[in-house]
């Protein structure tokens, strides 16, 4: 089952209300009232220093493509952010559509640009960022029985997202899907990526207090894993752990314009870390226009914040959180152009035959850390005069078209990276 790796809360009246998931949010007709403005809430673009950051670079020139359920253009945040895309689903309107809410949700969380207003705006990271929207279909359109999809060809519609991506004008693919099924037909679309100088984020599922089962496309080699952190920078308790994790971002208590009801939501997951993962790639690309896709993303690896113990990764932090503002600054040398620098899909193209990649799982990168290696010593985030608006209240249940998978973000095993993401 494609599973969206984040969930959902609507915020009224500055509390956080349950609505329930469906095609759209229940429509909710109260304007919500805010305690402050949606900027402040948004504590992670504080704490990733995001103000100074644009000074430097906002992503533009950089276009993100967003596979997902439909990102729509019209909404005040969005206005101008979004190009024509690319329609593989059967619902009603095309890629500008959005039948569940989650693709817009990422989208404005890349490249919001708070146009909404100073008190209701959102941001997004890279908010000179462009958005290609690419909607593919959800698990119960495909299982419907009047169409030629069943809930195994997760990998076929993904693939064809992911070559369709690969072809555009697009430097950055953003997927914050996971389902349990793959194929040698989506590794080797990720391989052509690459190829054609992308770069993929994916989520790598919010089951990590669960069955943490390995999800696709996170799992594909080449792409880049992200898991969730909060506040604390301590990795959260749905964020899936595993040698998929290449990076962490913020995943927790994040708050930015969404569809239906009173048009903000608090949302938390693996999704909203990808979203973070991917503009910071915009941001340094937008700098580094010059850089391919392995350059870009050495550099992001290289300047995550690291455990103290000195270990390289680990099954939960993977290389450590993005810091786009140390990759601004600081990147150090962006090494070859033509090497891939996550040493999976170098592993999976040389275990292969016919030259495709191998549809089998990341092998664990070293050095490493055992997932039971659960307390990496680390040091503390540090807040420089951030202000922070904890929201508090019930989290959504499941909707019937697309089940959300969550668990409260809290304390989890690796947690305080060195320094501000």
């Amino acid at each position: 089952m494609t599973m969206p790796t984040r969930s959902k809360q609507a915020i009224r009246h500055g509390q956080v209300v349950s609505v329930i998931a469906g095609v759209l949010l229940a429509a909710v007709s109260v304007t919500p009232a805010y305690a402050s403005t949606v900027r402040d809430q948004q504590w992670y673009l504080d704490a990733m220093q995001a103000d100074q950051m644009w000074k430097t670079s906002t992503g533009k020139g950089v276009t993100v493509a967003v596979i997902d359920s439909g990102v729509r253009d019209d909404i005040p945040d969005l206005r101008g952010q979004v190009l024509p895309g690319k329609n593989y689903s059967r619902y009603p309107g095309d890629e500008h559509s959005d039948y569940d809410g989650h693709g817009t949700s990422m989208a404005v969380m890349i490249a919001g640009t708070g146009a909404k207003g100073r008190v209701t705006g959102s941001y997004g990271l890279a908010p000179g960022a462009k958005i290609l929207p690419i909607r593919v279909p959800d698990f119960i359109e495909r299982s419907r029985p009047d169409t030629d999809g069943n809930p195994d060809d997760y990998p076929t519609f993904m693939a064809k997202a992911i070559r369709y991506a690969a072809d555009s004008d697009a430097q950055v693919i953003n997927i914050s899907l996971a389902s349990t099924a793959h194929s040698l037909q989506l590794t080797d679309a990720v391989a052509y990526a690459l190829a054609k100088g992308k770069l993929i984020f994916a989520g790598v599922g919010n089951d990590g207090a669960g069955l943490n089962k390995l999800e696709y496309p996170a799992a594909t080699p080449g792409v880049v894993g992200v898991g969730a952190i909060d506040k604390n920078l301590k990795v959260t308790k749905e964020s899936q752990h595993g040698p998929q994790v290449d990076l962490v971002a913020p995943g927790a208590d994040m708050v930015a314009a969404c569809l239906g009801g009173t048009e903000l939501c608090k949302t938390h997951g693996t999704s909203d870390a990808t979203a973070i993962a991917s503009a910071s790639a915009a941001l340094i690309w937008s700098k580094h226009p010059n850089w391919t896709n392995n350059q870009v993303l050495r550099v992001m690896l290289n300047t995550a914040s690291k455990p103290k113990n000195g270990k390289e990764r680990t099954d939960y932090l993977g290389y450590g959180t993005v810091r786009p503002r140390i990759a601004l600054t600081n990147p150090g040398d962006p090494g070859p152009a033509d090497v891939y620098p996550l040493p999976d899909f170098k592993h999976a193209a040389h275990s292969s035959s016919g030259g495709s990649a191998s549809a089998s799982p990341k092998p664990e990168s070293q050095p490493s850390a055992a997932a039971s290696n659960a307390n990496d010593d680390q040091t503390v985030w540090i807040f420089a005069g951030v202000g922070i608006v904890v929201l508090t209240g019930a989290v959504l249940v499941g909707g019937a078209v697309r089940k959300r998978r969550r668990a409260a973000s809290a304390d989890r095993r690796d947690s305080n990276y060195g320094g501000r993401p």
